[in-house]
This record gives structure tokens, C-alpha cells and sequence, in this order.
């Protein structure tokens, strides 16, 4: 459901059956001539809307004002928009106000750069680092200074093994996963990123302006096609249905 959308009632039955909240995370960046800007984004939304109609969801409105950096391009007539990891930090913090609603299984989920998302890169890593902040402020807000320290955590090393971590209760994770590599092609705007767009939102490819692109990056994006980009999708929904569970 879109959060939006959602009455209070509807948002206790979440709560009380542990719906996994899902924040569509991205940029608005210079994708080629051929390509909206907010490709990055849109992939996630689309793919969320398709999930939405397998499993209970709460999807939250759209955040597309992350760190999109000018290393494609400048912006002057691209369309990138860059906001720096340390403005996005403190909003990302923000998440504190879902832990006070109630929801517990919160997971933002983003389409840029996330070939290296383990070390990180600016986005994800702002939005991983305020996700712990908000739990640790949250956690400290609610059991009080000490709350770790005191006797009633003291089964805390076993249910961690057991895999009881309120650390989970915020997530960040790359809508394609690691095990997609060598699978469906990583680029930038090429035939990887083309062809999901031409999948999920078509509307916003126009192959008229193959011809004016320069970059060696989207080199590819005239090879794009529909159903490479469905098998890059069904791939994406696979990795979904493990990460978005109650």
C-alpha cells in the first residue's frame, strides 16, 4: 500500500503483521540522451509496484534527491542534481519517526552505484549510517541510558544468533543483487540499464535519440530491448521476495 494513501487502521494492521516498509532511494542523473534522468529511482519504484501486487508492502513516496555527483557529466543542461552524503544524513536520521509509529522491518532500497555497494558509496552509506542513528536514538529514547548494559539484555549474544537484531528494524540494500552479476549487465545507461527501463517504464526511453549520444557508456543502449530487460526484472523481483519478508 502507499503510505500516503493509508488510514491509521490500516497502518496498526502493518504494524501488527510486521509488512515490510519499503523507501524507494535514488538520484536524479544525466542517463544518456536517450534516458530520463531519474532512471535510478523509477527502476526501484516500478519493480516495488510489481511487488506490491504479490505481498503486503507499505511503500513509501519516493526519495530522488540523493548524491548523484557530476562524475557522468556537469550539470549545465544534463539534469543531475547533486545533493552531498552529509546534507542527506540528517534527513535519512529521519527514519526515528517511522521506529515511533511502530514499524520494524524498514528497508530503503536504491539503484545507483550500488556495483560498489559493499564498501559503499555516498548515498547508501549516508542512509545506512542514519538508519543506525535513528535506531540507536530510538532504542536510548525508549529503555533510557544503560539500556544495553542492564540485566534484561542479557540474553542479547544468544538471540542475536538466534537472529533477534533490532539493527535489522532499518535496512539499505541495492535493488540488483551481487548474485545478479555476470547474470544481467551492470552499466551505466547502457543496455543493462535501457532495457529495465524499456521493462518497467518505457515512457521513459526514447530510441530516437540513440544517435546523439557520445559517451562510451551508453555505446550499448541502442542493443536494449524489452526482454532482456523482463529477465533483468524477474531476476530483481527474486531478490525482492528474500529481502521484503514479515
Amino acid at each position: 500500500m502507499r503510505y500516503e494513501l493509508m488510514l491509521p487502521h490500516q497502518i496498526s494492521r502493518a504494524i501488527a503483521e510486521n509488512w515490510p516498509v519499503a523507501l524507494p532511494l535514488g538520484v536524479l542523473e544525466y542517463h544518456g540522451e536517450h534516458m530520463a534522468v531519474g532512471m535510478d529511482t523509477l527502476a526501484v519504484i516500478k519493480t516495488l509496484e510489481l511487488f506490491e501486487k504479490e505481498k503486503d508492502v507499505v511503500i513509501l513516496p519516493p526519495f530522488y534527491y540523493g548524491a548523484a555527483s557530476y562524475a557522468v557529466a556537469p550539470p549545465e543542461g544534463s539534469g543531475s542534481v547533486q545533493v552531498g552524503g552529509n546534507a542527506l544524513a540528517p534527513f535519512g536520521e529521519d527514519f526515528y519517526s517511522l521506529l515511533r509509529i511502530g514499524f520494524r522491518n524498514i528497508h530503503a532500497i536504491i539503484h545507483h552505484q550500488t556495483e560498489n555497494f559493499v564498501a559503499g558509496m555516498p548515498t547508501d552509506l549516508a542512509f545506512k549510517a542514519a538508519g543506525r542513528q535513528a535506531i540507536f536514538r530510538f532504542l536510548e529514547k525508549e529503555r533510557g541510558e544503560g539500556w544495553w548494559g542492564s540485566q534484561a539484555m542479557a540474553d542479547y549474544y544468544s538471540g542475536h544468533a538466534a537472529g533477534e537484531n533490532f539493527f535489522n528494524w532499518v535496512q539499505v540494500h541495492p535493488l540488483m543483487s551481487a548474485d545478479m552479476n555476470g547474470k544481467y549487465p551492470f552499466d551505466h545507461a547502457g543496455i543493462g540499464e535501457t532495457s529495465l527501463m524499456l521493462a518497467l517504464c518505457p515512457e521513459a526511453v526514447d530510441a530516437n535519440h540513440f544517435a546523439d549520444n557520445t559517451g562510451w557508456y551508453t555505446a550499448s543502449a541502442k542493443d536494449a530491448s524489452a526482454e532482456l530487460g523482463q529477465k533483468g526484472v524477474a531476476m530483481i523481483m527474486d531478490h525482492l521476495r528474500m529481502i521484503l519478508r514479515p
